[in-house]
């Protein structure tokens, strides 16, 4: 494909490039996203997926959250070719920032030191009450998990109606500004204010790689349609072959 020939073209030149990712990343790892014809927010349940996933519902129906959040979110997948290929970047240098709108944690999985979750992660868990902290494995308890304390545990996930954490953003922030190259993959766009955080972006190239349109289409440099993991095994090859023709 013309474009991933492109997009390895640029990630040979650049020095600093950082990542901003959706559902659409996991989605080869055998995870729903949220927006597709199939995804989650169109699979029907006494309660709107969006209604469930906030924290008013969660305060009022701790167990219907808990129901929901174990049955499609609290799930076990590994990694892809997509989180694989991000992390190499990293290791060799080129990739400063990995910025992640998912909470599956798999860009750590896969090896990505420096990952900002800008909702959160479901391997972070905590007593609302106490503060304390607790493992995945605690959260299968039904019909919903309770601290010594006695207070409830929370997943650290950022619900609807509540606000990103402060350092988090900023950091995202950051590595934006400071990037050559962006690419974005596997997220629609329509998530704020975690979308709009590409708006900071100041370098030389965008790359945007999503199986459907998106309203940002028209802004970047270059744009590839189709599965984000296959895009990247497409591209790692091409820079094979790229060092390669400069050792011969």
């Amino acid at each position: 494909m013309e474009d991933c020939t492109r997009l390895a073209r640029v990630i040979m030149e650049s020095k600093n490039i950082v990542f901003f990712g959706g559902a659409g990343v996991s989605t080869e790892s055998g995870l729903k996203d949220f927006r597709s014809v199939d995804g989650l927010y169109h699979e029907q349940y006494a309660y709107p997926p969006e209604e469930i996933l906030s924290a008013s519902f969660f305060k009022r129906n701790p167990t219907e959250f808990y129901r929901f959040y174990r049955d499609k979110l609290l799930v076990s997948a590994k990694p892809n070719a997509a989180h694989l290929f991000l992390a190499k970047l990293e290791q060799m240098g080129k990739l400063s920032a990995v910025i992640t709108q998912n909470i599956d944690g798999l860009h750590s999985d896969a090896g990505s030191k420096t990952v900002f979750e800008l909702h959160g992660t479901i391997r972070r868990n905590y007593c609302t009450r106490c503060k304390k902290e607790y493992s995945v494995e605690k959260m299968h308890e039904e019909p919903y998990p309770i601290c010594s304390c006695g207070g409830m545990i929370r997943p650290d996930v950022v619900l609807y109606e509540e606000m990103l954490d402060d350092a988090v953003v900023s950091g995202a922030v950051r590595a934006i500004e400071e990037a050559d190259l962006l690419i974005i993959g596997g997220t629609s766009l329509v998530v704020y204010p975690a979308a709009g955080l590409i708006h900071y972006f100041r370098g030389k190239t965008i790359a945007l790689m999503n199986k459907t349109a998106t309203s940002q289409d028209r802004e970047a440099d270059i744009v590839i349609r189709t599965n984000i993991g296959e895009a990247f095994s497409m591209i790692e090859q091409k820079l094979q072959e790229m060092e390669y023709g400069k050792e011969i």
